[in-house]
This record gives C-alpha cells, sequence and structure tokens, in this order.
C-alpha cells in the first residue's frame, strides 16, 4: 500500500485559538465598518487574510536571530543577506528594505515619472498605487485566459505579447521605465508566468530597449509550478529553475514576508550599478543606511536562511498541496474558484457566487463578511475596492475578476483548519440566494483605499 502524504515538518510551538460565537462576530464586523482590516486578531479565528508576515520561522531560522549584527553600517548580516541574493538570483548590487511596497517606493522614485506607462501581469495594489501615486498608468498586460475562472490553462500568470507589443508601439520608449513581471501573479489568482513566457517577454523587451523587472513575492513558488507543469522542467531543481528565471530580468524588488517565510523584510536587487547608487539616495532618505535599510541586522540573518527554505522541494511540496488540499474540497461543494489552484492562496469567483447581487453592491466584500460571521474566518477582497477608482475619472473601476482571496499563511495552519474553511464557505453558498444586500462606500481615502474603506450594509 502507499504510504501517505505527510507534511514535511513537526511542530514545536503552539499559538493558542479562541472561538468567538456569531453574536460577537456581528458586533465586531460592524464595529470594524464592515472592513476585515479593521479586526483584531484575537477576534478571528482562522486568519487568511494574508500570507505576507504571517508565516511560522523555522528552528533554523530563528537560531540565526541570535547572531544578528546589529551595527548601524557594514552589519556582518548584511553581507550574509547579500551573499545569498547573488547566489540564488544572481544580482550584483542589492538594497535592504522593511517590506516590499517600500522597494517599490524607492526604485520608482528613480524610473517612474508622471505620463510614463508601465505594462505588467495584473499589477497588485502597492505596485499599481505606486505608480499611480507618479500621475503614471499601469497596462495588464496579462492574457486572455486568466479571466477565465473555469479554464485550466496551466500558466494564467503569463503577459500577452501581442498585448505588450501594442504598448511597446503605441508608447514612446523613453515613457516606458520598464515591464513589471509578478512571480506568481497575485491578482490573477497566484497564477504561475511559464518560463517560455519568461523568455518570449524578455526577448521583446530587449527587441525595443525596455527593462524587466520581476515582483518576486512568490518566486519559489512559481519555480515550482514551472517544474511541475512545464514541459522540460519535470527533472530540473527549483535552484536551478530559480536561477534560469533570473536570467530575464534586469532588476527585482521583492516582499520577503512571502517565500522568504520572514515576519518583515525587503530588499530590490540589481545588474546596473548606476541605478544601485542611484536607488541608494533614496534607500537612504526613506528607509535607512544602505547597508540596514530599515531592518535589523537578526532579520536579515532570517531572510537569508529563508530564501534558502524557501526553494526546498519538500516544503514547496507540502505548501502548494495544503493550498490545493482547500481548492479541492471547495470544488468538491461546488464552489466556483479560479482554476487551476494558485500557490498561495485559492480565489472564490464572487461574481458567480453572488452573482443576484448588483456589482456595486461589492460582491467580493460582502462574501468576505460572510465568511467571517459564519464561522470567524477572515479573507480578503481582491475586487472592485482593491482596483480602486479611475485617476481620471474617479469612477470606481469594476475588474474583470472580482474575487475572494483566501491566503494561507506558510507552516501555521493544519489541514483541518481547511476543512473548517471548506465547510463554512460551502454554507453560506448554500443560503447565497438569501444575500440580497451588500455594501457601500461610506468613506474611503484617495488611493489604496481597501485597507482602511469604511463601509455600511445597503
Amino acid at each position: 500500500m502507499e504510504l501517505p502524504f505527510a507534511e514535511s515538518y513537526k511542530i514545536k510551538v503552539v499559538e493558542a485559538l479562541r472561538k468567538s460565537n456569531r453574536q460577537e462576530r456581528e458586533e465586531w464586523i460592524a464595529q470594524a465598518r464592515y472592513n476585515l482590516f479593521n479586526l483584531r486578531s484575537d477576534q478571528v479565528f482562522i486568519d487568511l487574510l494574508t500570507d505576507s508576515g504571517t508565516g511560522a520561522m523555522s528552528d533554523r531560522q530563528w537560531s540565526t536571530l541570535m547572531t544578528g549584527d546589529e551595527s548601524y553600517a557594514g552589519a556582518s548580516s548584511y553581507y550574509t543577506m547579500k551573499s545569498a541574493i547573488e547566489d540564488i538570483f544572481g544580482f550584483d548590487y542589492f538594497l535592504p528594505t522593511h517590506q516590499g511596497r517600500a522597494a517599490e517606493n524607492v526604485l520608482f522614485s528613480v524610473l517612474v515619472k508622471e505620463g510614463d506607462v508601465v505594462p505588467g501581469n495584473s499589477h497588485f495594489d502597492t505596485t499599481k498605487g505606486h505608480i499611480e501615486f507618479r500621475k503614471a498608468k499601469a497596462v495588464d498586460c496579462t492574457i486572455d485566459e486568466a479571466f477565465d475562472t473555469q479554464d485550466e490553462y496551466p500558466f494564467k500568470g503569463n503577459i500577452d505579447p501581442g498585448k505588450l507589443e501594442e504598448v511597446f508601439r503605441s508608447t514612446p520608449k523613453l515613457q516606458i521605465p520598464f515591464v513589471v513581471v509578478t512571480l506568481t501573479c497575485n491578482s490573477s489568482g497566484g497564477q504561475p508566468v511559464s518560463m517560455e513566457n519568461l523568455k518570449t517577454v524578455y526577448e521583446l523587451a530587449r527587441k525595443y530597449g525596455v527593462k524587466i523587472l520581476f515582483d518576486s513575492a512568490r518566486f519559489a513558488e512559481n519555480a515550482y509550478f514551472i517544474k511541475s507543469r512545464e514541459k522540460g522542467y519535470h527533472d530540473k531543481s527549483i535552484r536551478d529553475i530559480v536561477e534560469e528565471m533570473y536570467q530575464y530580468a534586469d532588476m527585482m524588488t521583492m516582499s520577503s514576508k512571502k517565500d522568504a517565510i520572514v515576519n518583515i523584510g525587503g530588499f530590490m536587487a540589481f545588474r546596473d550599478k548606476e541605478l544601485f547608487e542611484q536607488a541608494s539616495v533614496y534607500n537612504i532618505m526613506f528607509e535607512g543606511f544602505k547597508t540596514y535599510g530599515g531592518m535589523s541586522g537578526r532579520d536579515m540573518n532570517a531572510l537569508a536562511q529563508g530564501l534558502y527554505e524557501g526553494m526546498d522541494y519538500d516544503y514547496l511540496e507540502t505548501r502548494i498541496g495544503q493550498v490545493a488540499y482547500l481548492g479541492k474540497r471547495l470544488e468538491d461543494f461546488g464552489i466556483p474558484i479560479q482554476k487551476p489552484f494558485g500557490g498561495h492562496a485559492i480565489f472564490v469567483d464572487a461574481n458567480k457566487f453572488l452573482d443576484a447581487l448588483p456589482r456595486e453592491q461589492l460582491r467580493a466584500q460582502t462574501l468576505a463578511v460572510e465568511l467571517y460571521l459564519e464561522a470567524g474566518v477572515r479573507s480578503v477582497e481582491i475586487g472592485t475596492l482593491l482596483a480602486d477608482r479611475d485617476p481620471v475619472t474617479r469612477e470606481n473601476r469594476f475588474p474583470e475578476l472580482e474575487l475572494l482571496r483566501l491566503a494561507i499563511p506558510r507552516r501555521v495552519y493544519t489541514n483541518n483548519h481547511m476543512e473548517v474553511v471548506a465547510v463554512a464557505l460551502k454554507n453560506v453558498f448554500d443560503r447565497r440566494r438569501q444575500i440580497n444586500k451588500g455594501l457601500k462606500i461610506i468613506n474611503e481615502a484617495p488611493i489604496m483605499r481597501h485597507f482602511t474603506v469604511e463601509l455600511a450594509r445597503v
């Protein structure tokens, strides 16, 4: 008999969780103005708001904290991190930051100016926010298959070469600072980008003299999908696949709170020394001196160790397998989700789930509230609220994909927790026709509103 699958780790430390009742949750979500970001963590039973900084560090990562060098300049921890980045990604120059959006802020301060156009694959919220804050435009060039949640196309994070070339042809070269490739593509459902597509995009960009930026938050998960789904890569190691991937990038940013499995930290890396020096000026202003950039030495040590652990095949198989476990359970219940399953989260198709609710009543956010009320599960909307308003017309943007993201922290929950999530969502699905009123906005920030928006029942 074949042995069943088991996790590639054992549990050493646990944290108690408190179960609440529905009456408590009704009061709490109303006090939070129906924004799940406003909930206290002890008001949540299973927290799938994000996989960013919420993972469990390993014993080896914890041990590196004790050898952290907290020198202001030239700390050994900086060189430990530098060595890991050179070894894994092949970039000679890097700057540490406290997290990924800080790296975007520094790099985009150098490269993005008013009137610029930045093409890419379904830019995530901070990326698009930093672009539009600078009065530039983000252009989504994702393949059409990504917007059909039932299409099983294996690489829905791919950039459509035709769409990208149209941007290159219609926009002066000096107004395109770079193409951003997000690995994996979060906004399209945690979907990977194939090696073939990375190469095609690189060659097309080279033809037009445009640089390539990799948003690398989930680079290892992307490499796992290349290994498991793309012809010619099944026998290659994750390390070798990552090395090949980054041959097609000129620079990178990374929120290390994802695939480096740390609670804080990020960086940007470059091949171009001049760009590194320009970015260093902003890094010193916004983050800190170039050898710590808003990070402590102990956190740089843990990040360097986590970069290697995040590429371990057994770990990735366990991590992505748990995401697939939840996806299969929801699929068994007939719940519409983005297929194939992504690497860090399951994305529920709220347009299909709550199709009778007007889109103006925020389908995905309404579904997030209902799931919380059902079982104390916190999730996040990847839809109209996140899409924000058009910076010119100030009208709401209604994206093709209106998704509820169930982001699974790394090495934190068991499959029993996933079972609770699945059954809770099934219960909501069974009573979906009774959900005939959604939510409306009563107060919002001028940009990246979804973090702080205040809502009310319609």
